[in-house]
């Protein structure tokens, strides 16, 4: 690109790389020390001893939750599982063959349409607001994936925790040993994947809400945006490129054609981590241990992977390239695992919609001009 004739041109960063945009208490990302932390905890502590109802509280309330507390989040959010009547209407009549993604983003607008804090904009209706989007999202990624695979729809079950209804709605699994297991490598997934800093659906949610739209409005730009493949697509193309290559022999060779072809080989580099990212340490771990109950082919080809574009490229994978397999050895389908991003991630957006709220400057960014000189119009009778 020209440089900029502007000489008093603002610094360019592309894709506003380093380029701090805001202030926030939400999520600290630090290569160093202190590493990943939501709300000053350590992502390794929460994945460790949390469940997902104890993160959404405290990134969506600010403080881990007493036992009191947490039962009276679950009991508020197993209340609003059920789809008011139009949404259920929308996803009877789609499309079978349309995109969940875009399923979900008109779902969310509806909900909006129809939330019963619609008309209200204080900090205790968003609340609100974000707690009901927290339980109707997997319904409607449930819903719509069900009919339009024929099956049964199923409602969800007030004993079970969020991941173990989650892991339900989506594979009809439930009440074993293994599915509880299954379920809480589900519960860390959602753990791991609930915040990140200002990400481009994150950073688009903020934007609209500083405009002061409404939550659903500003949930469904942060939709439409992890719905890109260089966001949220991640994780299905990892592991639509495991089932094409279908055994280990195969994993070098493609990778060497692949970057002799300079492809990207998806699941690795991170535009913040210039070194492994931590949560995809902590996914590898389930992987591993859920293809030792199942089929471990996946894992393993997964390992090759990862230490071959190490070996060639010099990268790390990120937190979605363990993701594929783990959340295929759990049995949900590839073609939904963007769609389980943004039912852990709604719990980030929502929290810092209404951060932005609180401390509020419209977003409005300047450009640099790489246009033209000055021209003067020509009219058209003489612009031969």
């Amino acid at each position: 690109m020209a440089k900029s004739p502007n000489t008093e041109g603002y610094p360019y960063s592309p894709g506003l790389e380093g380029v701090p945009a805001g202030e926030s208490a939400l999520c600290q990302i630090d290569e160093g020390e202190a590493g990943l932390r939501y709300r000053g905890y350590a992502i390794t502590d929460l994945a460790d001893q949390a469940t997902f109802e104890e993160v959404a509280f405290l990134l969506l309330l600010g403080k881990l939750p007493t036992r009191k507390e947490l039962d009276d989040f679950r009991a508020q959010v197993h209340a609003h599982w059920a789809l008011p009547g139009p949404v259920e209407a929308f996803l009877g009549v789609v499309p079978p063959d349309a995109h969940p993604m875009d399923l979900l983003r008109t779902g969310v607008s509806l909900l909006g349409m129809t939330d019963p804090d619609a008309a209200e904009g204080s900090h205790e209706a968003n609340v609100r607001k974000s707690i009901r989007l927290l339980a109707q999202i997997p319904l409607v990624i449930a819903t719509a994936y069900r009919l339009a695979h024929g099956r049964p729809r199923v409602q969800p079950q007030p004993k079970l925790t969020f991941a173990e209804n989650v892991l339900y709605l989506l594979t009809d699994q439930q009440g074993t040993e293994a599915t509880r297991a299954m379920a809480r490598a589900l519960d860390v997934s959602l753990i791991l994947y609930a915040e990140h800093e200002f990400n481009a659906s994150t950073f688009a949610a903020r934007v609209a809400a500083s405009t002061l739209t409404d939550m659903h409005a500003a949930a469904s730009a942060a939709i439409g945006t992890l719905k890109g493949p260089l966001h949220g697509g991640a994780n299905t193309a990892v592991m639509n490129k495991l089932l094409e290559l279908g055994d280990e022999d195969a994993v070098e060779p493609y990778v060497d054609s692949a970057l002799a072809a300079g492809e990207k080989i998806m699941g690795f580099g991170h535009r913040v981590y210039k070194v492994m990212d931590p949560r995809a340490l902590i996914l590898k771990g389930f992987s591993q241990r859920l293809g030792e109950l199942g089929e471990p082919k996946w894992y393993r080809m997964s390992e090759v992977l990862e230490l071959a574009v190490k070996a060639k490229k010099g990268l790390d994978c990120n937190v979605d390239f363990y993701s594929a397999s783990t959340y295929y050895a759990l049995g949900i389908p590839p073609d939904l695992y963007t769609c389980l991003f943004a039912i852990s991630r709604v719990s980030g957006w929502t929290a810092h919609v209404m951060e932005q709220y609180a401390n509020n400057r419209l977003i409005r960014p300047r450009s640099n001009w790489v246009g033209p000189e000055p021209r003067d119009y020509v009219p058209l009778e003489r612009r031969g």
